[in-house]
């Protein structure tokens, strides 16, 4: 495992994981409800962002290693699943809308990984739907976690809804796409 500073901020984002979910698990006492929102919200975005600065500092540092390929959307799904269950928890997100997402994540996973054994991983690289799936729901998860009024005229909780039920309906659509790739492949092989 390459000791590098992208890898670092992977590692970093594993770690954020618990202390986004334990947020809404600390006593009443050491943190109200909407410092809580506040505080789940403000950690999930710090860890976004050094999912986007992981991958920059990688290419910039040519730092670049399969460990690190392997790991960053191992953490990516990480934190999306934590969050999602929390705000499955706190009754945020419907559980079909979860379902889809972390199902989605799982099943394409396993997908590239057969796909990368049988030596077509190329088959099933990232798609721009993807893409605009995970900035949608990059967007959506922040706005869920805060949920309340922003400067009190913008609702979060009725656009973090709209957009994470987008990301499904993508979430969805981009599975589709993998698969349709990888059918082909399939056929006739174990």
């Amino acid at each position: 495992m390459p000791l590098n500073i992208p890898n670092l901020l992977t590692w970093l984002r594993i770690l954020l994981i618990p202390l986004i979910v334990g947020v809404f698990y600390m006593p009443d006492s050491l943190l109200s409800y909407e410092s809580r929102n506040l505080a789940a919200t403000g950690v999930f975005v710090f860890a976004a962002v050094t999912d986007w600065l992981d991958g920059y500092l990688a290419r910039a540092l040519q730092q670049t290693s399969s460990f690190g390929a392997f790991l960053d959307p191992v953490a990516d799904k990480l934190m999306v699943a934590g969050a999602l269950i929390v705000l499955l928890q706190l009754e945020r997100v419907e559980s079909v809308v979860a379902l889809i997402i972390i199902g989605r994540e799982i099943a394409i996973s396993a997908l590239r990984e057969w796909m990368a054994q049988i030596g077509q991983s190329r088959s099933v690289a990232v798609a721009y739907v993807g893409k605009v799936k995970t900035a949608v729901q990059m967007i959506a998860i922040p706005l869920l976690l805060y949920q309340d009024d922003l400067f009190n005229w913008f609702n979060c909780q009725w656009l973090g809804t709209i957009l994470i039920n987008v990301a499904a309906v993508l979430t969805v659509i981009s599975m589709l796409y993998y698969l349709r790739k990888a059918i082909p492949l399939a056929s006739g092989r174990d």
